[in-house]
């Protein structure tokens, strides 16, 4: 069964929500509260080096633990005493990264790996684009100053096949596609009605926001490699479920766009869903 976010409760203005600023550098401060999420499993090894890099002005940092067997819990405990540890009921990172934005309290949502493949001090970058105007802060590996250490061949001409067919079937300017280092404000998950549990889920979010006509900024974030165990993508498997995730979606949108055409019996125009 598919996981489904339930709708963000209307709150105070997002510029305004914050009791006091909160120092990100000696010139730069922030209001909005804001929530890093972490899904993880069986990372109780990678958690030191992905929580030294989390800036300390963070609102919130939420580990959703995916029935981790090692310590995984105790030591996000005893790195950031205050986490929010939420267990992950369903199976797959979509459901955990829903269920990581259900828990969530801050105004921005920072969605970030635990593998220790990206850099905490990236951050500044994500929520700099959503306070100056953005919706949704997209990280790129590709964009103009980031890069990656953790891509073979194969992955590099997948990516970039599934990104060019996400920009042409959906109007799209993206550099990348498949990374799950992005940022938002968390009322934006409204708009796009996530109802996917699995890897595909960054697809499927950067595909809705766009279908949502959020304003959409892409940050150059560099991928490190994991530092220990095993990543459980396999290029061939995930890449067909993200063209799968694509197709369904280009299906919807015509499915609307035909339910949006004048009636031949009534006349009656309908306005076109984008």
């Amino acid at each position: 069964m598919s996981a489904v976010l339930p709708p963000v409760t209307p709150g105070p203005d997002i510029y305004t929500a914050a009791d006091r600023y909160r120092p990100i550098t000696s010139h730069l401060a922030i209001a909005p509260p804001v929530s890093v999420v972490i899904p993880a499993m069986n990372e109780a090894e990678n958690l030191p080096y992905v929580f030294k890099t989390l800036p300390d002005w963070v609102h919130e940092v939420v580990l959703v633990d995916g029935d981790s067997t090692d310590d995984t819990v105790a030591v996000a405990r005893e790195l950031w005493p205050d986490v929010k540890v939420v267990r992950q009921t369903g199976k797959g990172k979509g459901d955990a990264l829903i269920a990581g934005f259900a828990a969530c309290t801050g105004d921005i949502v920072v969605m970030i790996d635990a593998d220790g493949s990206a850099d905490g001090n990236e951050i500044v970058s994500y929520v700099s684009a959503l306070v100056s105007g953005a919706d949704f802060a997209k990280g790129s590996r590709f964009a103009n100053g980031g890069g990656t250490d953790d891509m073979t061949f194969v992955r590099k001409l997948g990516n970039r096949m599934l990104c060019a067919a996400v920009n042409r079937k959906f109007g799209a300017r993206y550099t990348d596609l498949c990374y799950g280092y992005n940022a938002f404000w968390r009322h934006c998950l409204d708009r796009i009605d996530l109802d996917c549990t699995g890897f595909e889920v960054e697809t499927l979010m950067n595909i809705r926001v766009v279908k949502a006509g959020l304003k959409v900024q892409e940050i150059p974030s560099h991928e490190y490699l994991r530092i220990h165990g095993v990543s459980n993508l396999r290029a061939v498997r995930d890449g067909l479920r993200v063209l799968r995730v694509i197709l369904a979606e280009r299906s919807n949108r015509r499915a609307l766009r035909g339910r949006s055409r004048p009636s031949p019996m009534l006349g009656a125009t309908a306005g076109e869903v984008s």
